[in-house]
C-alpha cells in the first residue's frame, strides 16, 4: 500500500523543516504579508506556487464538477476493512451479553439497534490505524491470531468514543446527516434518546476493556489513556462551541489550532498510535512524546482538509452536507478569509458569516473563492506533506518512519 500510495506522490524535492514551516506561515498570514515573499527554496515563488497549483488542477476540479481528485482512493484496503468488520458481531454480543447481565434485556435489544446503526458505518479509519499500527510495531512471530484479534477489538473501541463523540456533536449541532445516512437523533422514535446511547456506547467500551484486556500488562495505560483522551476532546468540543459564539472578527488562528489539536487531533492519530505501542509493549515516554508531535501535526492537516471539504466537497462523496458557515465555526477557511480579507470583505463576512440564510451562506463560499482560498488550502495542502514528512524523518525512538508515512499517504489529498 505504502509503494501504491507513492505513485501519487508529487515527486518535489523535500525544503528544509525550517523553511518549509515559514513559507507555510506566509501563506495563511495576510495578503500582504504573501506578496513580500520573493523566493521559495530559491527559485521566484511564482513559479514555484504555479508549479504546485499545476500539479493540484485535478484536485481542485472538485470545486468546479465534483469529479473524483486524482489522489482520492479508499484508505483503508478492503481486505483490511473485512478483517476488521469480521469482529464487530463479537462485539456487539459481548456488550448485549454485559447489558443483559445487569437484568436488562429491553436495554440489551435496544442498545444492539444503537450500535449496529452507528459504530459501524463510517470509514472506520481510527480503528483501522490501531491494528495497522500494531501490526507494523511488533515482530512477525507476535502477530498471532489471538494478538491481532486483541489490536481489533482496540479499535473498535477506539470506533465506539468516536462514535460517543459524533452522535453528542450532531445533537449539538442540530446535524442532519451523517456518513450518508440520518443523524442518530434525527431517525424516527430515537430524538434526544440518542444523549443516553452516546453515553452507554462510551461507557461500554471500558466493559470491553475489562474483558479482554485487564489480564495485560498494559491494562492500566490503556484505561488511563481512554479516558485522558475522552477529557482533551470533550474540552475541545467545549472551546468549539465556545467560539461559535463569537463573531468572525474575533476567530484568530492561535484559537483555531487549540480547538484542532483538543477536538480532533488527539483521539484522530495520537489515541490509536498510542494505543498500538501500549499494546506492542513499548515503554520509552521519549518514544511517545516524539509520536504525538507528529501525530498532533497530522491531526492539524487533517482538520483543514475537513474544513475544506465542508465549504467545498461533494457530500455524494463525503456523506454530509456541510454546516460550518451556518454554524459559525472557527473554521480554518474562515480564519484565512479574514487574514486576507480588506475592509469591505471582512464587512461581508461579519455580515452573512453564522446565519442560516441560504443566500449569505453562498455569499461566503463566492468570497472564499474571490480571495483564492482553495488555491491556498491546495499549495497549503501539499507544503504540509512536505514538512510532516521531514519531520517524520528526523525522529529517531524506535518507531519506524515508515508506520508513520502510511499513516500521512493515506491522509494526502483526500476528498472524504
Amino acid at each position: 500500500m505504502f509503494k501504491l500510495a507513492q505513485k501519487f506522490l508529487p515527486q518535489q524535492r523535500l525544503l528544509n523543516g525550517s523553511k518549509n514551516a515559514l513559507s507555510l506561515r506566509r501563506m495563511i498570514s495576510t495578503s500582504d504579508e504573501v506578496k513580500s515573499v520573493d523566493t521559495i527554496g530559491g527559485l521566484p515563488s511564482e513559479i514555484v506556487n504555479e508549479q504546485k497549483l499545476k500539479k493540484t488542477t485535478r484536485t481542485l476540479s472538485t470545486l468546479q464538477n465534483h469529479s473524483v481528485p486524482i489522489a482520492a482512493r479508499v484508505t483503508v484496503s478492503k481486505d483490511e476493512s473485512r478483517d476488521f468488520m469480521s469482529v464487530f458481531p463479537d462485539v456487539v454480543r459481548d456488550l448485549t451479553n454485559a447489558t443483559k447481565s445487569y437484568n436488562c434485556n429491553d436495554a440489551a435489544k435496544w442498545f444492539a439497534q444503537v450500535l449496529q446503526y452507528n459504530v459501524p458505518r463510517g470509514k472506520k479509519n481510527r480503528g483501522i490505524l490501531t491494528v495497522l499500527t500494531y501490526k507494523n510495531l511488533v515482530r512477525s512471530e507476535d502477530l498471532t491470531p489471538e494478538n491481532i484479534k486483541l489490536a481489533q477489538y482496540l479499535g473498535w473501541c477506539v470506533e465506539m468514543l468516536q462514535s460517543f463523540f459524533i452522535i453528542s456533536d450532531d445533537v449539538m449541532d442540530n446535524s442532519t446527516t451523517r456518513r450518508g445516512q440520518k443523524c442518530w437523533h434525527k431517525v424516527e422514535n430515537v430524538g434526544l434518546t440518542a444523549i443516553n446511547d452516546a453515553l452507554m456506547i462510551e461507557n461500554a467500551l471500558y466493559s470491553l476493556l475489562k474483558q479482554h484486556f485487564s489480564h495485560l500488562d498494559c491494562y492500566v495505560a490503556l484505561m488511563e489513556l481512554f479516558h485522558e483522551i475522552a477529557f482533551i476532546t470533550t474540552c475541545g468540543q467545549s472551546l468549539d462551541l465556545l467560539n461559535s459564539n463569537k463573531r468572525v472578527s474575533d476567530f484568530t488562528m492561535e484559537n483555531y489550532k487549540a480547538i484542532v489539536d483538543n477536538k480532533t487531533a488527539y483521539y484522530s492519530f495520537y489515541l490509536p498510535f498510542a494505543l498500538a505501542m501500549h499494546l506492542a509493549g513499548y515503554k520509552d515516554a521519549e518514544a511517545f512524546r516524539q509520536s504525538k508531535t507528529i501525530l498532533l501535526e497530522m491531526g492539524h492537516f487533517f482538520q483543514v482538509q475537513d474544513d475544506f471539504l465542508d465549504c467545498f466537497g461533494n457530500p455524494e462523496v463525503t456523506g454530509k452536507i456541510g454546516t460550518d458557515i451556518q454554524d459559525n465555526k472557527c473554521s480554518w477557511l474562515a480564519v484565512v478569509a479574514m487574514q486576507r480579507a480588506n475592509a469591505e470583505q471582512k464587512q461581508i463576512m461579519i455580515d452573512c458569516y453564522g446565519q442560516n440564510d441560504p443566500l449569505k451562506v453562498e455569499r461566503v463560499k463566492e468570497l472564499y473563492k474571490e480571495l483564492s482560498l482553495p488555491s491556498t488550502y491546495a499549495i497549503f495542502e501539499e507544503e504540509s506533506y512536505n514538512m510532516i514528512k521531514t519531520h517524520i524523518q528526523q525522529t529517531s525512538r524506535g518507531v519506524p518512519h515508515q508506520t508513520f508515512l502510511q499513516i500521512l499517504n493515506k491522509i494526502y489529498q483526500r476528498d472524504s
